[in-house]
């Protein structure tokens, strides 16, 4: 009997791995015209909305300088028009001063007996002040490089609501002892210079002293003004309404601080202390009395950074997060082109050869992952990228407020909105293997990741309600775009309307990552358990 020899092809075996399936699906991504089209407009989108924005601005440079009352801020000519901290942050620098010049090293400590206010309340109609005090209301001592609004400074003080705490170079902060402050429970502060580091301690009896905080004021000259300050930012009170929209109410404030128990070592002049408003106040009344050794001190205004969207002259500037506000469509784009990159597949039929192909069903996924997620990151960079630099481009052009940002900030918004674009493409790519229908994979998409921010910007749930729907669903990953800090000493609403987020980036990143990484691991199991 003669044996016949199997078939065997004269072709050589092609190699069949990660990097043969990945090639794959790159070629069937780029070879469909659709696709491709999908991405590009994906970018559009996002660029051209982000672009609408850029001439959104409501007042101009110049309109807005006239009513900043003071502001040293020479950027006008480009677009910013806010008093500038050490830093190049916005910042508020309005307080009353009590001072000496400090020439060299030394030491001041004073003790606080008391700290009242009055303030304009939420609800009235006129500017009335009444008894009073705001929970940032402040009172303590201080050094600063110069009389300049803006320039360097550190201070050791009590907040009303707060404690004893350090401040300095309007962003850092740092508590010390608790409490409020009163006749029967006065506390102690001592600022100490030595070169450019200044130490602020706090004690509740002037014998047992605890450090707060030591800082570095680099560049920090010679001869310094330093002593006793009193401020205390506007009574504003936030509320919002169906719709994202938002009011202020309230208005002025003011603190009143007693001091005595002076003492001063050092490089101090024998001259007399000097009062004086750093700023404008908005009211009358501030000033000092000095009676022996008791300093009485009225302040009004604030010596803080200036949040985006916290109010003031510069209200309508135009912010990073409004050259964003095109993600959503380009993110839309995008998941219907990762919806139809697998669910076209199970409707031609066409995901039998490309399993026949690549009979590891865990590496086809992998493929697809990648170069979705790929298309994802590049539409984002681009479409971002683009809002941005030539949004902020035209909004100098056109001499409205731009809020100030750096580069390095503006450099993670870009990158962290290729990030959420390329994570969210592939929750799409693998809800659209489990689904296996293009139309219930975008509507389930839209649901997890568009409603739940769009739910709490329009203020269409509680406040509270909204935060959780930004901390548990895939759209806590939109926190990657938050373009400015929010900070504890400033008192304000920080929602999503104004580029805030519940959730650090890490953490939002974290939850958009924990739903994708669920999603592909019941698609690789649906993918394995299932006929094609």
């Amino acid at each position: 009997m003669t044996t016949i020899a199997p078939y065997r092809s004269p072709a050589a075996h092609g190699k069949d791995g990660f990097a043969q399936a990945l090639r794959a699906e790159w070629t069937k991504f780029r070879t469909v015209r659709g696709w491709v089209i999908g991405a590009l407009v994906g970018i559009l989108a996002m660029a051209g909305i982000g672009l609408l924005a850029s001439g959104g601005g409501q007042a101009s440079c110049q309109s807005a300088q006239a009513g900043a009352q003071g502001q040293q801020s020479s950027n006008c000519a480009h677009g910013i028009s806010y008093l500038l901290g050490p830093n190049g942050e916005p910042v508020s620098d309005n307080f009353y001063f009590v001072r000496q010049p400090l020439a060299g090293d030394g030491t001041i400590t004073v003790r606080l007996t008391s700290l009242t206010g009055r303030l304009t309340p939420a609800d009235a109609n006129g500017s009335s002040l009444v008894p009073g005090l705001v929970a940032w209301a402040k009172a303590g001592l201080i050094i600063k490089e110069n009389l300049n609004r803006g320039s360097q400074y550190a201070a050791i003080m009590v907040a009303a609501d707060h404690g004893v705490r350090m401040q300095w170079n309007y962003t850092g902060d740092t508590a010390g002892q608790p409490g409020t402050v009163g006749t029967a429970n006065p506390r102690w502060l001592r600022l100490a210079r030595s070169g450019d580091v200044i130490t602020g301690s706090d004690s509740a009896d002037g014998t047992h002293w605890s450090q707060v905080a030591a800082v570095t004021l680099a560049g920090l000259p010679s001869t310094a003004q330093v002593g006793l300050f009193a401020t205390a930012p506007d009574n504003n009170q936030v509320t919002t309404s169906f719709g994202g929209g938002s009011g202020v109410s309230g208005g002025p404030a003011e603190a009143t601080a007693v001091f005595d128990q002076l003492g001063t070592s050092g490089g101090w002049t024998a001259g007399q202390w000097a009062g004086q408003d750093v700023g404008v106040p908005e009211i009358p009344g501030t000033g000092y009395h000095q009676a022996g050794g008791q300093f009485t001190l009225t302040g009004q205004g604030d010596i803080a950074p200036l949040p985006a969207g916290h109010g003031g002259p510069a209200d309508s500037a135009t912010t990073v997060s409004d050259y964003l506000v095109g993600t959503f469509a380009g993110l839309i784009a995008l998941v219907v082109v990762a919806a139809l990159f697998v669910t076209g597949e199970y409707r031609r039929g066409l995901i039998r050869l490309t399993l026949a192909a690549t009979p590891a069903r865990g590496r086809v996924l992998a493929a697809k992952a990648v170069v979705v997620a790929l298309a994802g990151f590049v539409v984002g960079l681009l479409g971002a990228g683009i809002a941005i630099l030539a949004g902020q481009a035209i909004t100098r052009a056109k001499g409205h407020y731009a809020f100030p940002i750096s580069g390095m900030a503006e450099a993670r918004v870009i990158l962290g909105t290729a990030v959420v674009t390329a994570v969210a493409s592939v929750l799409a790519m693998a809800i659209g293997i489990i689904v296996r229908r293009s139309a219930a994979t975008v509507a389930a998409v839209v649901i997890v990741i568009v409603l739940p921010y769009f739910l709490a910007v329009a203020s269409i749930v509680p406040l509270s309600a909204g935060d959780w729907l930004l901390r548990v669903f895939p759209a806590a990953g939109l926190a990657l775009q938050q373009p400015y800090p929010a900070y504890g000493q400033v008192t304000m609403h920080y929602a999503p309307i104004s580029g805030y987020f519940p959730l650090s980036a890490l953490a939002g990143l974290g939850v958009l990552a924990a739903w994708t990484a669920a999603a592909l691991a019941l698609a690789a199991y649906l993918l394995r358990r299932r006929d094609a």
